[in-house]
């Protein structure tokens, strides 16, 4: 009696154990799994193995980097460009070029929609700017701002704001001393400054917040570096005096000889300022040169040089269109506007540079 109460009470517990077990597994079923067994979702278009990301590794990748994070200050990050431009925009870029950037005219179709679609999907934060020792440490916003700084800004003026390749010292800007909460600051980045070449940029009024804590946050940083500033004040180049540089444009600078302050550098001085201004009047990039072809029947073919090496010399005539000759065949006489400038540089002292900088200024 005792053996079969001890198999008895054996084989119910062996009934309740199988009866959980039955139970638990399928209340196992029922539930999700874990997000490391569930299957995996399909590629996003910014996967790696995506037609627009294979499109960008080939044609974008080698100058932008390779998560879109750009090469200061050369290659400006592409993580963020819906901000300021659009599709028809960015493929303007793409097929005709931009600045340092080549044109890809052949990129079109299926395989520029899908280069778009990858520059359209989230990349990874850049670096944020280099740190500096600081009694107050960094507020959430002041970093999201210099996140949204990196992206958007740092390009044209430097990763701490400082100034860069074509944008001004942020941190001596009288818009950002005036600037609170993003209030002036705002203004400019929202509108844009087309004359500057600046584009108009789309944020949200928390995200120009944390942008203007950022620049603030550097410009506060700033004047703990004395002697440290990339940038050159507009007073710095007033030291000269008037009279005098009016008198070296007429006379001993030969300026006038080809230029007038009432035609070609009318206003020159609203158009440009300080340094842009002095550097203008040193070296005038952009500047084009003129060219005459004498060819050997004793014609004469004058007109903007289009090209020139020491093989070939071509020109636009006078209706607009390219010439080009052998250049041993012909006579040349080009007239370059940037050599007679060069040709200063020996002869300018001190005391000249300033007082025709002076002088410059009064033009406006």
């Amino acid at each position: 009696m005792k053996r079969f109460l001890i198999g008895s009470l054996l084989a119910i517990a062996i009934l309740c154990i199988a009866l959980y077990s039955s139970k638990t597994a399928i209340q196992a079923a029922s539930q999700p799994a874990p997000p490391s067994a569930q299957a995996a979702p399909p590629p996003a278009s910014s996967a790696p193995d995506s037609p627009g990301a294979k499109s960008y590794e080939a044609n974008c990748a080698i100058c932008h980097g390779d998560n879109r994070e750009g090469s200061l200050p050369a290659f400006p990050p592409l993580s963020d460009l819906s901000r300021h431009m659009k599709d028809p925009e960015i493929t303007d870029i793409i097929q005709k070029g931009k600045g340092k950037m080549p044109g890809n005219p052949d990129l079109k179709g299926d395989e520029l929609a899908a280069l778009l679609h990858f520059l359209a999907t989230p990349a990874a934060a850049p670096a944020p700017a280099p740190a500096v020792a600081s009694a107050t440490p960094a507020s959430t916003s002041t970093e999201a701002g210099g996140t949204l700084f990196q992206l958007n800004c740092a390009f044209c003026h430097g990763r701490d704001a400082t100034g860069g390749e074509s944008g001004p010292d942020l941190t001596r800007s009288k818009i950002v001393a005036a600037d609170v909460n993003g209030n002036t600051i705002g203004e400019v980045v929202r509108e844009g400054r087309p004359d500057n070449k600046m584009p108009p940029f789309s944020f949200t009024s928390p995200e120009i917040e944390s942008i203007a804590a950022f620049i603030h946050a550097q410009a506060a940083q700033a004047t703990t570096r004395p002697g440290g500033r990339k940038g050159v004040d507009v007073s710095d180049l007033q030291t000269g005096n008037v009279d005098a540089g009016k008198q070296y444009f007429n006379g001993a600078g030969t300026c006038s000889t080809c230029h007038s302050p009432s035609g070609d550098l009318a206003g020159i001085a609203t158009r440009y300022e300080g340094l842009k201004l002095e550097e203008r009047m040193l070296y005038p990039r952009g500047a084009i040169s003129k060219v005459t072809v004498t060819l050997p029947s004793g014609e004469q073919i004058s007109g903007p040089l289009a090209f020139r090496d020491e093989f070939t010399i071509a020109l636009r005539d006078s209706t607009g269109a390219y010439r080009s000759w052998p250049a041993a065949g012909v006579q040349i006489k080009v007239l370059s506007p940037v050599d007679a400038h060069v040709d200063l540089f020996p002869k300018y002292t001190d005391a000249d540079i300033h007082n025709l900088m002076a002088y410059l200024q009064t033009l406006r």
